[in-house]
């Protein structure tokens, strides 16, 4: 399987690229300098060892677009009391609230959020440019997964109708730990998509679930804006979400919450709460 990452190496970031057990930098300073340059993505490289958790980054450091999916498993339009969507519900993420697959989640002081949620999801990574694309040009612009787990201030997203002041808090969102080729990881028969709040798992979810699939997704993005490499879809989150249980669950300081899709691997991030001034 090849999986591509970005990580921490002397003072600055490095692709690597992972086939089986060899592990190489290549010359880019991330993901989306790889897909946006074919050639640095399959140069040689230099063999090294495999990053430690604590050294990987964001694999897409500036992603030209984040577009988020909102109700996209039918578990959890149900247990938000929301109907099937006809479309999808669309959102921007961006960069600045993505941290690595081990760095800290930032949560707010608690006098600005303290309903602080998590919502694990499986990312779609853009590789080719593409505009108004049928299914099978769609589905080739799909170069790999990843993982993301969309935290999300849900007074703040609930203070109007339109949700990104409640997903674009700073440092809040865990992303990576690896992108994962599309050609290497196949939806068929489903992803397991789950999350952790300590040892307890929370979320249980599969991709199995979505009602928007990752080409559709792509082919209605693109009717009415280009998609081009390094750019990320989130597509949404199953149930098990705090802000529906009975009473309201949200992550607290120290927590340490665990993101895991099949095949992707693990980001496992501890919730540090900002000082107050």
């Amino acid at each position: 399987m090849t999986k591509f990452g970005t990580a921490a190496v002397a003072g600055s970031t490095r692709a690597f690229r992972v086939e089986g057990e060899a592990v190489a930098l290549l010359p880019a300073a991330d993901v989306g300098e790889l897909l946006r340059s074919p050639a640095l993505r399959d140069a040689r490289g230099e063999p090294a060892a495999a990053p430690a958790p604590q050294e990987l980054r964001p694999p897409v450091l500036k992603p030209g677009k984040v577009v988020c999916v909102g109700l996209n498993y039918r578990d959890h339009a149900r247990e938000v009391g929301k109907s099937v969507p006809a479309y999808p519900t669309l959102f921007a993420k961006y960069p600045s609230a993505f941290v690595g697959a081990s760095e800290p989640i930032r949560l707010p002081r608690a006098d600005v959020s303290d309903r602080v949620d998590w919502e694990a999801e499986l990312v779609l990574v853009i590789g080719t440019t593409v505009f108004e694309a049928d299914a099978e040009q769609a589905a080739a612009a799909i170069f790999g997964y990843t993982a993301m787990n969309d935290v999300s201030m849900r007074d703040w997203q609930r203070r109007t109708e339109e949700w990104l002041q409640g997903k674009n808090f700073e440092r809040s969102t865990p992303i990576g730990p690896v992108v994962v080729t599309a050609d290497e990881l196949s939806l068929d028969g489903g992803l397991d998509v789950d999350s952790w709040v300590g040892d307890r798992r929370v979320q249980s979810g599969s991709t199995d679930d979505l009602i928007f699939r990752p080409v559709e997704i792509v082919q209605y993005i693109t009717q009415f804006m280009s998609l081009e490499p390094g750019d990320l879809i989130a597509t949404g989150t199953p149930a098990g979400v705090g802000v529906s249980r009975t009473p309201a669950e949200f992550l607290e300081e120290g927590d340490i919450l665990t993101t895991r899709i099949t095949g992707i691997g693990e980001l496992r991030n501890r919730c540090v709460r900002e000082v107050s001034r």
